[in-house]
């Protein structure tokens, strides 16, 4: 590429000095000529500023005052970033040399085009898809997010079934490539979320507005995955319960809003009776702190809503099924099963 656009790939650290030892090398690797690569620290406790001061002393670091989250603490450090192109890097991910460059040239080929993200397989197991992203997000009807190459748990084996260019509905916070001035436009993340799902609001918010989120599979990276919280983690279970009814709430009309949280309360609430079968009382103590949170921040959220237009929304990656059914009662585990219907 001639005059390649400037790009900026943003590692968000917190307490991550193991991860930044090991990936930073292979972020450092890339090939791509107009890349600037920032760390931005989110307060961390520990060496995290030190070492990377005393290793790479060229890379720019930028830190936050306290751990602002993923959405607040990327929001701070990118308005402080004039690159044409932003990478929001997940810390634990290992990337491979030339993976920019056709991520890039497919954005630049298509103004409308906002948002992109590589093919994310797993660190630890290189052969298959990695939870978070796999081969592009998608979102069913009652708003829950799955991917190609990873429905609920069930996580695919990489064999090119996946490997055609695509629109997708949501590209993962892992390794999220976005264009600055859709950046600006939208907003950027909604801090309100801290972590999780904030990288589908952005995307729906940007769907609704009409632009295109694409799946490059000529890119991939390694992702390890639950790096700062475990699947198990009550926190988490909090905040995917609390902020999947936010994002439903934010980006769906009214009228088609109340019925669909309506229905998502009473599936929340089989969630939280498997939890307490299953021994995990603090789990289900989440889902229900989550039911309250939501409760409590609803007129919040109303204005919110209220501010987004939908008007050019594009349902491309939207599934219009329930993936809850065909995932539990039908029994079809993989998204080429589902390929005829979305």
């Amino acid at each position: 590429m001639t005059n390649v656009p400037k790009v900026a790939a943003v590692i968000l650290n917190w307490n991550g000095q193991s991860f930044l030892e090991k990936f930073l090398p292979s972020v450092i690797a890339s090939t791509y000529p107009g890349l600037e690569i920032v760390v931005g620290d989110n307060a961390s406790t520990d060496n995290s500023i030190e070492f990377l001061q005393s290793n790479y002393p060229t890379i720019r670091i930028i830190q936050n005052n306290e751990n602002y989250g993923f959405a607040g603490g990327y929001n701070r450090i990118l308005e402080q970033l004039d690159n044409e192109y932003f990478i929001l890097l997940n810390s634990d991910v290992e990337v491979s040399p030339g993976w920019i460059e056709p991520v890039i040239h497919l954005m630049e080929s298509e103004m409308y085009i906002a948002a992109a993200q590589p093919k994310i397989l797993s660190y630890s197991q290189k052969d298959h898809f990695e939870y978070a992203g796999a081969a592009g997000g998608y979102l069913d009807s009652l708003g829950y997010p799955f991917c190609r190459g990873r429905i609920f748990d069930t996580v695919e084996q990489d064999y090119g079934q996946y490997d055609d260019q695509s629109e997708i509905f949501w590209a993962s916070g892992a390794a999220l490539f976005i264009k600055r001035k859709y950046w600006i436009e939208i907003g950027g993340l909604d801090p309100d979320f801290f972590a999780h799902m904030e990288e589908i609001d952005l995307c729906w918010r940007l769907k609704n507005k009409g632009y295109k989120i694409v799946f490059c599979p000529k890119s991939k990276v390694y992702h390890v995955g639950g790096g700062t919280l475990n699947s198990e983690s009550p926190f988490k279970t909090y905040l995917n319960f609390r902020n999947n009814l936010v994002l439903l709430q934010k980006n769906l009309p009214l009228g088609k809003a109340f019925i669909i949280i309506f229905i998502r309360f009473w599936l929340d609430l089989i969630s939280l009776i498997k939890y307490l079968f299953d021994g995990k009382p603090r789990n289900a103590l989440a889902i229900s702190k989550a039911h309250f949170f939501f409760f409590g921040n609803l007129f919040r959220n109303i204005k919110k809503a209220r501010e987004i237009d939908a008007s050019k929304f594009n349902a491309s990656g939207h599934y219009k099924g329930s993936i809850v059914w065909q995932y539990f009662i039908r029994k079809k585990k993989i998204f080429s099963v589902l390929k005829k219907t979305i």
